[in-house]
């Protein structure tokens, strides 16, 4: 899952939020300084990547990348499944998607002072470029994996996997449907048991 979708599934509460995306930036982050609800955003962060990368649906779909490009399935369906969310928004969600959008990016803004230095930095960038808001659009999906692409530090053949996307988008976006209702049942479940935990 990406950040729109972790900020989707997070309990809800602002803090939460914020914890949920402070998942993709622990790096030298002592979680015992973290306030509660950041905390539990964050394991529920866990939890959700580790349910993801399990499933039955999210595996199959890996398998339709190439060869040379499976390694980084994970990624791309990672950032594919925010374009899926924004697409299919209506079935899941009961708020509107851009008022959501924006709720975040004020939450993001609001909450700098929880993040450690490097996620603010992203944040800002999130906010300042609408990352979420530029995801509706397919074709931006494959610039923002080709960024992806450029920072991996040798040599690969990420860059373009857009192509192996398009190739495929009737088959991932079918099996993307059939996984995310459970992934939302067991975010709501995993969101219920952390608020009950000390």
């Amino acid at each position: 899952m990406n950040h729109l979708a972790h900020a989707f599934l997070a309990p809800d509460s602002p803090e939460a939020r914020v914890g949920s995306i402070l998942g993709d930036f622990t790096r030298g982050v002592d979680f015992a300084t973290l306030p509660g609800p950041v905390l539990q955003g964050l394991r529920h962060h866990l939890a959700v990547d580790v349910f993801t990368d399990q499933h039955p649906e999210v595996l199959a779909s890996k398998q339709l990348f190439s060869k040379e490009r499976r390694r980084f399935a994970g990624v791309a369906l990672d950032i594919l499944y925010d374009h899926y969310l924004l697409r299919h928004w209506r079935r899941f969600a009961q708020c509107r998607r851009d008022a959501f959008v924006q709720q975040i990016y004020c939450e993001l803004r609001a909450r700098e002072h929880l993040m450690p230095p490097n996620m603010v930095t992203v944040t800002r960038r999130m906010v300042e470029y609408d990352w979420f808001g530029a995801y509706e659009d397919f074709e931006n999906i494959g610039y923002a994996l080709d960024r992806v692409a450029s920072r991996i530090r040798f040599a690969n053949q990420f860059a373009g996997i857009i192509e192996e996307i398009r190739e495929n988008d009737e088959q991932l976006e079918a099996r993307f449907l059939q996984f995310f209702p459970e992934l939302l049942n067991f975010a709501s479940e995993k969101a219920a048991s952390l608020s009950e935990q000390p």
